[in-house]
């Protein structure tokens, strides 16, 4: 399963690295891929997350989560 999280408030690779990280932290992630220029995280999942794990995951690293879709 997979989910896409439109994010607000990153400006560079440090930015995407930090919401990348935060992301992994998370038991139920096995990776997340962040795209810059598309303002966007794509996340693998292991198991069944709710989104507002992963909301929180991306609003404590310091950015704006604008919504979650599944892919």
């Amino acid at each position: 399963m997979k989910k896409v999280i439109s994010i607000d408030g990153m400006s560079c690779e440090h930015c995407a690295a930090s919401v990348k990280t935060a992301l992994e932290n998370l038991e139920e992630v096995k990776s997340a891929k962040v795209d810059l220029k598309k303002k966007s995280a794509v996340v693998k999942l292991k198991a069944d997350v709710a989104d507002s794990v992963l909301t929180n995951a991306v609003s404590e690293a310091g950015f704006t989560p604008l919504s979650v879709t599944d892919k």
